[in-house]
């Protein structure tokens, strides 16, 4: 079998699409396309274990049947080998494969049985149902994925997180709800710096990209690569829809993360990770949560059990700070969260600024960082990164470092990306957190205080191009000229006039 490379790889998955694009909406069929990938590998690493269990002398019959020797126990009705030989009522026999593989794993619990695979709304009636599938199954029999088929370690959690980037930007409005851009998180991920033994969570996690790349940044500041052996940290995380739910979980595991706790739920309404009823705390908290929710639940926070709005309720349609303060009620005494949220946040009265002035005077501001517009699909608004601290460092207290980053991006064709020097740059910026000409500006609370509490970006920086400086005795000379120019033309055409006959005085 040839070794897969990344390239390889990413185009194989992403031409499973071509099967389904045209006769499903882009926002469905990842669903798929994540589930057959789920099934190969599952499969795959299965049969890889077993072999490796007999060449090391375990008997044939407990290296297929025991449980207890894999990681994950992949029944005869879900190996490739079963799934490879259907011919007819493919939807149906699929959808038993699933339920049996999350029957013997327990963990797996609701990954793929929302995945319907015989759904004739999204795949049409039986006959052309079965020629979709059947084809899915001929094109993902092409690749085998076992771990001694991949040329680097964690090369699937790659690719598959390269397959989610591609289903967002093809599905646009609709993918931007479920994944954020990986250099925003990237961003974030350095700004909070997380740390090996942390506990980390993202209360709106979507397919857990912000989680992974916690786990990646600890990995490689041990000297490590994700994959490669089991990182000390611990991931948590609440996903709303249970759709995006089900790709965060396959995310993670194959990103061999299978220990993340990630929790299907509504994060404000009734949140999930919480122990001895009260609210789980974590040293690490990211999130990017929907801008400006509309009805995000503020029946529910005038009577909040956990106590997460004391510095005031939001306004019924504008959320933002609802996920800000629960963000900040699961932080222990020394956490960090960092947040991407919309404009608005920064200056918006009522509700909002009575939560933002409360924030301000307890000294929680720690950064705020002005994104470029459109770096985000389904939307081209700019966007901010809050970081808010329970226990800033010595020299930052009183002080808000404000950071004016929204020049710097490479466009492309429909999005603005964040290029890895802008990234350095900010980060460089928060680290050293010092003023620096029209980007970035460290302000006493009390300036911010005098603004009424203002946070908007272009108070405190300066983001206004210098004009070029003027040489005035240079002007005045080109003027000099122009004007003896003007009278040279002047005399010219009076010579000419007389030269016709006409009188000039």
């Amino acid at each position: 079998m040839t070794t897969l490379t990344r390239e390889r790889l990413n185009n194989h998955l992403w031409a499973a699409a071509d099967i389904l694009r045209g006769s499903i909406d882009s926002s469905d069929y990842k669903h798929y396309i994540f589930g057959f990938l789920f099934l190969k590998r599952l499969s795959d690493r299965f049969e890889e274990e077993a072999e490796n269990l007999i060449a090391e002398g375990e008997d044939e019959e407990v290296a297929w049947t025991d449980p207890d020797e894999h990681q994950f126990f992949v029944p005869k009705r879900a190996r490739w080998e079963a799934i490879r030989k259907l011919t007819k009522d493919i939807g149906n026999e699929l959808n038993k494969a699933c339920a049996a593989l999350e029957e013997a794993n327990p963990t797996l619990e609701g990954v793929l049985l929302g995945i319907d695979f015989n759904d004739p709304r999204k795949l049409g009636d039986g006959k052309q149902r079965d020629s979709v599938l059947h084809r899915l199954i001929s094109h993902f029999s092409q690749i085998r994925m076992r771990n001694e088929d991949f040329a680097e370690p964690d090369m699937l959690g790659r690719a598959y997180e390269y397959l989610i980037e591609k289903f967002a930007d093809d599905a646009g409005k609709k993918g931007g709800e479920f994944y954020t851009p990986h250099r925003v998180v990237e961003l974030l991920t350095k700004l909070l710096d997380p740390d090996e033994g942390m506990r980390i969570c993202d209360p709106t996690c979507g397919s857990g990209g912000m989680l992974i790349q916690c786990a990646e940044h600890v990995a490689q500041k041990t000297g490590r690569r994700l994959g490669s052996g089991l990182i000390d940290i611990t991931l948590h995380g609440q996903e709303k829809n249970l759709g995006t739910w089900a790709i965060c979980k396959m995310n993670l595991l194959l990103h061999a993360l299978p220990d993340a706790r990630i929790e299907k739920g509504d994060t404000i309404r009734e949140p999930k990770l919480v122990h001895g009823g009260e609210l789980m705390l974590y040293d690490r908290v990211i999130a990017n949560p929907p801008f400006s929710l509309d009805q995000w639940g503020l029946e529910v926070a005038r009577e909040d059990p956990y106590d997460r709005f004391a510095y005031g309720l939001p306004p019924k349609n504008m959320g933002d700070y609802a996920f800000v303060q629960h963000m900040l009620a699961t932080l222990n005494t020394n956490g960090k969260l960092g947040v991407v949220m919309p404009h608005g946040v920064l200056f918006r009265g009522g509700g909002d600024g009575r939560i933002r002035k409360g924030l301000v005077d307890d000294d929680l501001f720690e950064a705020i960082i002005g994104l470029p517009e459109n770096l985000f699909y389904g939307t081209g608004i700019p966007a901010v990164i809050l970081v808010l601290s329970r226990n800033k460092p010595e020299e930052r207290r009183g002080k808000i470092l404000f950071i004016h980053a929204a020049e710097g991006f490479e466009a492309q064709t429909n999005q603005n990306v964040l290029r890895l020097e802008d990234v350095d740059r900010i980060v460089k910026a928060f680290r050293t957190y010092k003023d620096e000409d029209r980007f970035s500006r460290v302000v006493p609370l009390e300036e911010v205080k005098e603004n009424d509490y203002n946070l908007n970006i272009s108070r405190y920086v300066d983001t206004l191009e210098p004009e070029e400086p003027i040489d005035v005795d240079a002007a005045i000379k080109e003027l000099r000229r122009l004007e003896a120019e003007r009278d040279t033309a002047a005399e010219r055409m009076d010579e000419l006039l007389r030269g016709l006959g006409y009188g000039i005085s």
